[in-house]
């Protein structure tokens, strides 16, 4: 199936914003500080991402200004929506939290639970004609824009997880993260009649973790497929569809209705919605929404089940791949072979 790239991915306003916000980090940098902060474009670097408190490479939180830091937050807000950057916010401010609950929980780990240790790093020459990125990583946030022709904006992969997802300690008792993620996903589910959960319910155990994990493509094999939209009544495809929109709006408005209009459009009617694990709540459970061209999934089994992963990956974007490739085509066309 043809997909049309152009259409989808150009977000001029959202590019302007990302370039000011990453110009503006990197002029408050020391000269140290922006070594750490800067690639290569070309790479492998670029592609390095992981959602547990892994030491990354970029400059980080805990060795900035308190006006770099701010920079640097304004940089996430660029590439995400108002609610997505709320969201990555509450997921940072989750850290001292979940040392507090292994405390009192008796939980050993060797993790430091810290919302400073979040890296920032920018590829490539941010306003170049050149293709160039930025990524955000740190426990349980993965984001990664990528940048082409200074037209077009590639949001994925972007990873959200929360732990605790339900705070049970302290005066934030009862403080969920990505509540929508869970809720969206059960209400659906209890939509189904008796014959649709058969199909859409492919296992009684849900797995450990996503299935695609932090690899550096999401290979579609590995999600099941469970129930199509075509057999899904229209309450129910509204359903659906405000699951996957959900996923798809913790990018700029400008990125995410780009990208929904294209999904709408090509990928909606064959797009289907999986569910691992019991239906009860406080139970492991897992779900998957894949079409052809992009995937989702969650997985809340860890820690009683209070521990949530959740991504949105597209199977031949992610890191701007597609648009990677067209750019290079049309570049060699003309003659230009500096890759």
């Amino acid at each position: 199936m043809a997909v049309d790239l152009t259409t989808a991915h150009r977000a001029p306003l959202t590019i302007r914003a990302m370039t000011d916000a990453s110009l503006r980090l990197l002029d408050a940098l020391s000269d140290e500080q922006r070594a750490k902060a800067t690639f290569p474009f070309a790479g492998d670097e670029r592609y390095f991402w992981h959602y547990t408190p892994v030491e990354r490479n970029g400059l980080m939180i805990k060795e900035m200004s308190a006006a770099q830091r701010e920079r640097a937050w304004d940089l996430l807000a660029s590439g995400l929506s108002v609610r997505g950057n709320d969201t990555a916010r509450q997921i940072v401010a989750l850290e001292p939290i979940l040392r507090e609950t292994e405390r009192i929980e008796g939980r050993d780990t060797v993790w430091l639970r810290d919302s400073e240790r979040y890296w920032f790093s920018v590829f490539g020459t941010p306003g170049s004609q050149d293709p160039w990125a930025w990524r955000v990583g740190g426990h349980h946030i993965g984001v990664s824009l990528t940048i082409v022709d200074d037209a077009y904006v590639a949001p994925t992969p972007l990873f959200f997880g929360a732990n605790p997802a339900e705070v049970r300690h302290g005066p934030e008792t009862g403080r969920r993260t990505l509540a929508e993620e869970e809720d969206l996903a059960r209400r659906l589910l209890a939509s189904l009649d008796v014959d649709q959960k058969s199909a859409a319910i492919v296992t009684p155990v849900a797995p450990d973790d996503i299935l695609t994990e932090n690899f550096r493509r999401a290979d579609p094999a590995l999600p099941p497929n469970g129930i199509g939209y075509g057999l899904l009544s229209g309450e129910q495809r509204d359903h659906l569809v405000t699951l996957i929109r959900h996923y798809v709006l913790r990018a700029t408005d400008e990125v995410s209705s780009g990208i929904w209009a294209r999904i709408e459009r090509d990928d909606l009617a064959g797009a289907a919605f999986a569910w691992a694990g019991p239906e009860e709540r406080g139970q492991g459970h897992y779900y998957a929404v894949k079409g052809s061209t992009f995937m989702i999934e969650y997985d809340n089994t860890q820690n009683e089940a209070n521990h949530i992963h959740s991504v949105w990956r597209d199977f031949t974007n992610d890191w701007g791949e597609d648009l990677l490739a067209a750019h290079y085509a049309a570049t060699h066309s003309h003659g230009d072979h500096q890759h």
